[in-house]
C-alpha cells in the first residue's frame, strides 16, 4: 500500500494585504498540507502579521526585518519545513479555487509521476502565454524539498528561483509536468502603476537572461514542461 507523502505549503510575501489573506483563507481549507509557512519578506504593514496569527494560529509565521527578495524569503522558510514536498505559492493570486487546488494536492499525496508539477496560469494575458511565462515562471509549483534545497544552495537570487528551478529540473532530467491552474496572479503594473510596474518587470527579466544567459532561455522556452498531466 502506498503511503502518502507530505505537503507543506511556503508563501513568501512583501505587503500584499487583502490579496495574501485572500490566498490563505484558501489554502487553510486545503486537506492534506502538514504544514503552512508564510515569509514576511519586510513588510511595512505590521497589522497584517497581526491578523494573520489571530486568524489563522496554525500558520508557521516568519519575519524578516528587511526586504531581501522573494528568493531569500523562500530560502529561509525552507529551514522550518519538514514534508517530503513543498507547494510554492504567490501571495497576490486572484480567483482562487479551492477544490481545484485540493485536486491537485491529493493527486500528489497519492502518488504522482512526476517530480515536479507547475501549476499552469491559464487565465493569464495573451503576451504571458505566448512567451511560455505561464509555465516558466509560475510561483505555484509543487517540488521535492530536496530538489529546491539543491537549487537555493547556489547562487539565486530574488526573482531568479522560477527559472533557476527549471534549470535544474532540466539538468538533473527529472520528470516536470504542468497541470491547469485557474487562479491569476496581479501583475507589477497593477500593484505600482504603469511606469514603475514596466521598469520592474524589465529589471526582473533582465535578472533572469542574466542569470541564465540566453542560450538556457530559449532552451527553456523550447522544450521544458511542455506535457500535461491528467489528474485522477
Amino acid at each position: 500500500m502506498h503511503t502518502p507523502c507530505s505537503i507543506a505549503c511556503l508563501i513568501p510575501f512583501y505587503n500584499e494585504g487583502d490579496r495574501l489573506l485572500a490566498v490563505l483563507d484558501v489554502v487553510t481549507r486545503v486537506p492534506g498540507l502538514a504544514q503552512i509557512v508564510c515569509v514576511d519578506d519586510g513588510s511595512n504593514d505590521p497589522e497584517l502579521a497581526q491578523t494573520i496569527r489571530q486568524r489563522w494560529p496554525r500558520i508557521r509565521l516568519l519575519q524578516l526585518p528587511d526586504n531581501k527578495g522573494k528568493t531569500a524569503a523562500i530560502r529561509h522558510g525552507l529551514s522550518e519545513i519538514r514534508a517530503d514536498y513543498v507547494l510554492l505559492m504567490d501571495a497576490d493570486l486572484q480567483q482562487m479555487n479551492r477544490a481545484e487546488l485540493s485536486r491537485i494536492v491529493r493527486q500528489v499525496r497519492q502518488g504522482c509521476p512526476a517530480d515536479m508539477l507547475i501549476l499552469r496560469r491559464l487565465r493569464a494575458d495573451w503576451f504571458v502565454r505566448m512567451s511560455r511565462a505561464d509555465v516558466l515562471l509560475s510561483g505555484e509549483r509543487i517540488i521535492r524539498r530536496a530538489d529546491l534545497e539543491a537549487v537555493l544552495s547556489g547562487p539565486v537570487e530574488r526573482f531568479q528561483l522560477e527559472v533557476a528551478i527549471n534549470e535544474y529540473m532540466q539538468q538533473h532530467q527529472k520528470r516536470v509536468c504542468w497541470v491547469p491552474w485557474s487562479a491569476k496572479n496581479t501583475y507589477k503594473t497593477q500593484k505600482r502603476g504603469p511606469v514603475e510596474g514596466f521598469v520592474a518587470d524589465a529589471a526582473m527579466y533582465a535578472s533572469i537572461v542574466g542569470h541564465l544567459g540566453v542560450a538556457s532561455v530559449v532552451r527553456q522556452y523550447r522544450s521544458f514542461a511542455r506535457k500535461p498531466l491528467r489528474l485522477n
